[in-house]
């Protein structure tokens, strides 16, 4: 049996992940930020660098290769701060913002972007607020709930914002079905525009891209040309 990665750079390159020195020093400073809340704040069950590696920063990392250069994001339900505050790391040519209706965590983000020494605002709202009051460009999400409820909740805000891009697992399709059922996909466009191996699983991740039907939108050239047999075709520019 292989013994846990004792620190942030063995379970990145157990994972053949290259990072810049700075970018680990400062993901490794948010685990143990985030470790240490942890204990009386129940904001993450991924408690080790290998487990942190396989699941939260794969996840981040894929979520920003489709994100352009300055970029206006905003992660809903943030919780612990991913796929936020790792966004922010990773992607410093982005501006990301952090929301959480739960005070307490919230709090807890912003204590841990005061360590990180990171120039991100932590809205302390409901993400459908937040939209209103505030200009982004994109929505991300992992972690929060189904699709059906992501969807109802920010039903009413789709022109206040381009795209949202949602981490999913491999179960997706059918939280589209249901989506489709209850009609909050008539005027949204739906396409998976990442898959990827969950690391220690037999399952894919996904990331799916929802935009308003006849919306023209940007991609990075790589994810432009990805194309899953599950998606709905919409209209990329």
């Amino acid at each position: 049996m292989t013994s846990p990665s004792t620190s942030l750079a063995e379970a990145l390159q157990r994972h053949q992940i290259e990072l810049p020195d700075d970018q680990i020093r400062s993901i490794e400073r948010y685990c143990n930020l985030l470790w240490s809340i942890n204990e009386s704040l129940n904001l993450t069950r991924h408690t080790d660098f290998d487990t942190f590696v396989a699941r939260d920063i794969i996840d981040s990392i894929e979520l920003s290769k489709l994100l352009l250069p300055g970029e206006r994001v905003l992660d809903i339900g943030s919780g612990g701060g991913v796929p936020g505050i790792l966004l922010a790391i990773l992607r410093p040519d982005i501006h990301i913002g952090l929301c959480d209706c739960v005070k307490k965590k919230a709090e807890a983000l912003a204590g841990m972007l005061t360590e990180l020494k990171l120039d991100v605002p932590v809205f302390a709202e409901r993400s459908e607020d937040v939209v209103m009051a505030a200009e982004f460009d994109t929505l991300v999400a992992r972690a929060v709930g189904p699709l059906p409820k992501i969807l109802t909740w920010m039903k009413e805000t789709w022109h206040r914002f381009d795209r949202m891009l949602l981490t999913k697992g491999p179960n997706w399709p059918n939280e589209r079905g249901e989506a489709r059922h209850r009609g909050l996909l008539k005027q949204l466009e739906l396409r998976c525009v990442a898959n990827y191996d969950m690391p220690g699983t037999e399952s894919q991740s996904a990331i799916l891209m929802l935009w308003p039907k006849g919306k023209k939108i940007e991609l990075p050239e790589s994810a432009a040309s990805h194309h899953d047999p599950h998606s709905d075709e919409g209209n990329l520019s």
